[in-house]
């Protein structure tokens, strides 16, 4: 059955749209610099990054002009990513006295707003010269947000398994404060060691919710599909849902109290799974969104025997959250070093759970993967790109995971050395792009593949239009 779905908005109503994706890119790419730079704080290293952030903002212009065309473009989207950028922009003046505050607030905040919107005028004079008039503007401001946004989930999850890796989840006892602080104003001087690592995943959590909030509103006001609509919201529960679970893993109940706490490994292992959980529903909102899938030109394939592609893309799905459950049981439910020990002790039955398990889930990912490619054959699009995308991940989730298993049991002492928190963090960080690649191909599927019986005529339709 043929569904319907309603006009594009008119490109030319797009700009706004686009300078707040630009802004909040810009944003995302230079709130990972800093986090780079605090990783080993230094002089030489804080210039160069600084720098880096400064062009950035160029850059971020540059787009702009280029896209738009006009010397304004770049400038507003300076100015949304000084607005976005107030998030942290406290944590440079906070801790002096009242006065103190006030006054280094306003010339910061000042500066901030002044200084991005120069440059990124700056980017969009140079962006300007390659912008052609006649060419219209083909990029959909909610699909665009999407990805941002999605990449902005990602940023968080990484941060949250270096938190993980570098056994940094309690550095800071109380929540939504940070040592009674402000959590906007806590000092950038005070955050060291462990302590950097869990306030700087707090206020991505900011980032990311302010996100949240934001693509809400590009959704509802560039797309008029219901389902998507309610997608949107669905999400932005699931934001607020995870930042909580994050808040009461380190109090385990609603309290402002420093002392008064008790930390919960329930809501850690909740908190590390939900989040995943939450990069994928983000993901899976930047593919439905994508101007691919919502063009009427577009058509779904008539696929034989196609209904085992949409199972198998679903049991990858399952399969790699029990996956990320076991993974994250591997992690949480650790026994702590005592006595001189070196490294925590994982319980035996999630270490040869998550273990034995992998072997299940690389077979059914490389299965689901490789039948995905060969609908190339037949024409279908974006689904064999997905298949690509798991095929590569699963291979490398695999790999990262076996240097992570025997760089831990390795360590020779109990400082976390870099050749563990490397492959640790980053098989976490890769198994999250796989289950979004992997939950991409299943809503692919359904929306580019038409199922039919194997023993169908060859001359059967071809596509049935653009779904919901």
């Amino acid at each position: 059955m043929t569904q319907s779905t309603p006009p594009l908005p008119d490109p030319t109503s797009n700009s706004r749209g686009l300078i707040v994706g630009l802004g909040f890119a810009t944003t995302t790419v230079m709130w990972a610099l800093g986090y780079i730079a605090f990783m080993q704080p230094g002089f030489a290293l804080g210039e160069l990054v600084f720098a880096a952030e400064l062009l950035v903002l160029a850059l971020g212009g540059v787009a702009a002009g280029r896209i738009l065309g006009t010397i304004r473009a770049g400038v507003m989207t300076g100015v949304v990513s000084a607005i976005v950028n107030l998030l942290v922009i406290g944590s440079l003046f906070g801790g002096g006295d009242d006065g103190g505050i006030l006054i280094s607030g306003i010339l910061w905040v000042t500066g901030l707003f002044l200084a991005s919107g120069f440059l990124g005028g700056i980017g969009a004079l140079v962006g300007r010269r390659g912008f052609d008039p006649e060419t219209p503007i083909t990029i959909a401001p909610a699909s665009f947000f999407s990805l941002v946004a999605a990449a902005t989930v990602f940023v968080l999850i990484v941060s949250g398994g270096l938190v993980t890796g570098m056994e940094a989840g309690l550095a800071v006892p109380d929540w939504p404060n940070s040592f009674g602080h402000n959590m906007l104003l806590y000092p950038l001087s005070e955050m060291k060691g462990g302590i950097f690592y869990e306030h700087a995943h707090r206020l991505y959590g900011m980032l990311v919710g302010v996100t949240a909030i934001t693509l809400l509103v590009m959704v509802f006001g560039y797309d008029r599909r219901s389902m998507v609509r309610m997608f949107s919201i669905v999400i932005f529960i699931m934001v607020c849902i995870q930042g909580l679970m994050g808040g009461l893993r380190v109090t385990g109940e609603f309290t402002t109290s420093q002392t008064e706490v008790d930390p919960s490994t329930a809501f850690a292992l909740a908190h590390g799974v939900f989040g995943q959980l939450t990069f994928a529903a983000f993901a899976t909102l930047a593919v439905v969104s994508s101007r691919r899938w919502r063009n009427p030109a577009t058509e779904a394939i008539a696929v034989p025997n196609g209904g085992q592609d949409r199972s198998l893309s679903t049991l990858l799905v399952v399969a790699l959250v029990l996956q990320l459950v076991l993974g994250a049981c591997y992690r949480h439910f650790a026994t702590p070093a005592v006595d001189g020990g070196i490294a925590p002790t994982p319980p035996a039955w999630a270490m040869h759970g998550h273990i034995g398990f992998s072997v299940v889930v690389v077979t059914i990912a490389f299965i689901t993967g490789l039948r995905a490619r060969s609908r190339r054959e037949l024409g279908v699009p974006v689904v064999p790109a997905f298949g690509r995308a798991v095929n590569l991940l699963v291979g490398l989730q695999f790999t990262l995971g076996l240097l992570a298993f025997l760089a831990t049991i390795l360590r020779t002492s109990p400082e976390i050395p870099v050749w563990e928190l490397v492959p640790t963090s980053a098989h976490q960080a890769n198994g999250a792009l796989l289950l979004a690649a992997a939950a991409g191909l299943a809503v692919a599927v359904r929306r580019f593949e038409v199922v039919v019986p194997r023993t169908a005529s060859p001359s059967a339709p071809r596509g049935i239009g653009v779904g919901a």
